[in-house]
This record gives C-alpha cells, sequence and structure tokens, in this order.
C-alpha cells in the first residue's frame, strides 16, 4: 500500500489560512451574540464619570495589544497608559492612583505576573477590569467588569499554541470599549483633531480658518480696471474681492478679467472703462471659517478653481488657495 502523498506547499498555505481566518471569524460571530451590554455599559459610565485613568496592563502578547488599547483610548479621549505588569511589581504600581480604573488583559485569565498585581490594586481600592476568554479564571473572578470571548474554532494556528484569534479579540473588545466611551462622552472631530495634530489624519481635521489668507485685495464695485491689476498684483493670489460697506458683492479673478476683454473686443468697447461691477463673477463660491479643508479641497477639484472665498454669513474674511491646501499637506 503506497501512502498518500504529502499536499503541495500552496495547498497547505491555502489551508492554513483558511484555518486561521475560519477562527478569527468564528470568534467575532460569536461575541457579536453573546457580548454582555450592561458590564460595557457600566464600565463606560464609571470612566466617563472618573478623575483619573485608565491603565492597561498585560503580559507578552496580551501586554502588546494592551499597548495599543491605551493608546486608542487615549487618542480618543479617555486618558491611559500602558503599564507593564513586571515592572508594575517592582514599583511602577505607583503610578496609578486612587483615581485610576485599570484594565487587565490575559488569555487564560491566569498570567502569574497579571495575577501578582491583584491583590496590591484591591487593596487600593483600584476598580478592575479584564479582558479574558475565562470568566471562570482568578483575573475573571477578581474584577468588576469582565469583558469575555470565546474561541470555537481555537486559535487559528497550525499548532494551536500561538495567541492569533485570542489577540484579535483583545484587540476588538478594546475597540468596543473606546468607541462606545467616545460616543458616551460626545467625543467630537474637533477634539480628535487636536489629538492628532501632525501627519495624514491632522492635515484631513484641519479647518480652513487655520489655514486661509486673512489679509486679501478688496476693490469697490466702481473700481476701474487699472486698479482692479494692481490690487491683484500685490495681493499675489490672482483675484480680489468686491466688497460694498463690508459686503461681499463679487470676485474678480484672472480668468474674470481675460473674458471680459475678449467681450469688450467683439462690442468695440475700450476696456479701459470697465469697472469691478463689468467684470465680476457674482455670488461666488465661498465656505465657511469652520468647514473642513479637505472638504475645500473637494470643492475646488469640483469646480476646477483656484481659490475660495471664506465668508462669515455676506462678510469676507478670508481666501483660501489651492496653494495653501498643498502646503499644507491636505491634497
Amino acid at each position: 500500500m503506497s501512502a498518500t502523498p504529502p499536499a503541495s506547499e500552496p495547498d497547505a498555505t491555502r489551508s492554513t489560512v483558511a484555518r486561521t481566518l475560519e477562527a478569527v471569524r468564528s470568534a467575532i460571530e460569536d461575541l457579536e451574540g453573546s457580548w454582555n451590554e450592561a458590564i460595557r455599559k457600566d464600565w463606560t459610565t464609571h470612566v466617563a464619570a472618573s478623575k483619573g485613568r485608565v491603565v492597561v496592563s498585560g503580559m507578552g502578547k496580551s501586554g502588546l495589544v494592551g499597548q495599543k488599547i491605551a493608546a486608542t483610548l487615549a487618542s480618543t479621549g479617555c486618558p491611559s497608559f500602558f503599564m507593564h505588569p513586571a515592572e508594575a511589581l517592582h514599583g511602577d504600581l505607583g503610578m496609578v492612583t486612587l483615581d485610576d480604573t485599570v484594565l487587565l488583559l490575559s488569555n487564560s485569565g491566569e498570567s502569574e505576573e497579571v495575577l501578582k498585581l491583584i491583590p496590591s490594586l484591591l487593596r487600593m481600592g483600584i476598580p478592575i477590569g479584564a479582558i479574558t476568554s475565562r470568566k471562570e479564571s482568578r483575573l475573571g473572578q477578581a474584577a468588576r467588569w469582565c469583558f469575555t470571548y470565546r474561541l470555537p474554532k481555537g486559535e487559528g494556528c497550525p499548532l494551536q499554541f500561538a495567541p492569533m484569534a485570542s489577540t484579535t479579540l483583545q484587540l476588538v473588545w478594546g475597540d468596543l470599549l473606546a468607541a462606545h466611551h467616545m460616543v458616551h462622552t460626545g467625543f467630537s472631530l474637533d477634539r480628535y483633531a487636536q489629538f492628532h495634530p501632525a501627519g495624514n489624519i491632522g492635515s484631513r481635521l484641519l479647518k480652513t480658518e487655520k489655514i486661509m489668507h486673512r489679509e486679501f485685495p478688496q476693490a469697490e464695485s466702481e473700481a476701474p480696471l487699472v486698479s482692479l491689476l494692481g490690487l491683484m498684483t500685490k495681493g499675489r493670489l490672482g483675484m480680489t474681492t468686491v466688497v460694498e460697506e463690508g459686503r461681499l458683492r463679487g470676485v474678480v479673478s484672472d480668468g474674470d478679467i481675460r473674458r471680459a476683454l475678449e467681450k469688450a473686443e467683439r462690442n468695440g468697447q475700450n476696456p479701459l472703462t470697465l469697472t469691478a461691477s463689468d467684470i465680476m463673477t457674482r455670488n461666488p463660491i465661498t465656505v465657511a471659517p469652520d468647514s473642513l479643508a479637505i472638504e475645500a479641497a473637494q470643492t475646488l477639484e469640483a469646480r476646477k478653481i483656484t481659490f475660495l472665498l471664506v465668508t462669515e454669513g455676506e462678510i469676507p474674511v478670508g481666501v483660501l488657495h489651492i496653494h495653501d491646501l498643498l502646503q499644507a499637506k491636505v491634497i
């Protein structure tokens, strides 16, 4: 009898990937149908009312997930930091105050370094939350809030030892807690922007008023062509607003002048007799100062124009040029 030949490497890889994905998928589906809303709500209410921070701790892979959870909480309006359990046992526990709440991660609920923290935390009166797969574990029993998950298809590891599905579920629980805290506290896009001033996120959350030109050329309706050209040259924005009694009446751009000159030539009109009211575009496109710069950029792109007027009602307060958006790395 001949032995069954081993599966080819591509087939084995596909099979392994399928098992890993199925393990994670089944665990998330199980969590959707089993998670405890009352416990989550109680945790969120307590943390939102607390003057302290959420101190996250975990060992090994759970610790790495805990670092991400702490970072997510902090960046979404919930003061938080990660504390390594081993370092906590050698003095870092002093970073925890009586106003704090601790969130401990352990898949088994029996991680030695994590369990050793519990007596000290309980003596201090620090409320404990736990993310674990075993509510009956010592960690689960000590926690005021126990956020559990199950792994119906195991870890998804070919050897069934390396944490895979379990760390994904811990991460999911962390995101659930952060998301619900954001909703509960009314965490806004403005506050999110405050915590993300740099990088792509910061630029996409930038307000128009932060990068607009507050000084810009202004002309009256009867200003002659020569005056308009002088204002536009001095302003270096390729445009000038047309304002009467402080209220916006229109805008004159390079394109407006070219079109007006062509029309004057066709009509046999002396172009030097043209005034701002003859040339300007009435009812120009405007944006509010508190609008997102990325939205203004989308308007520029859709209209195929190079600037927008920033107004408060009928009062012009600034000009946003495409070069400003490029310099701020919004586009």
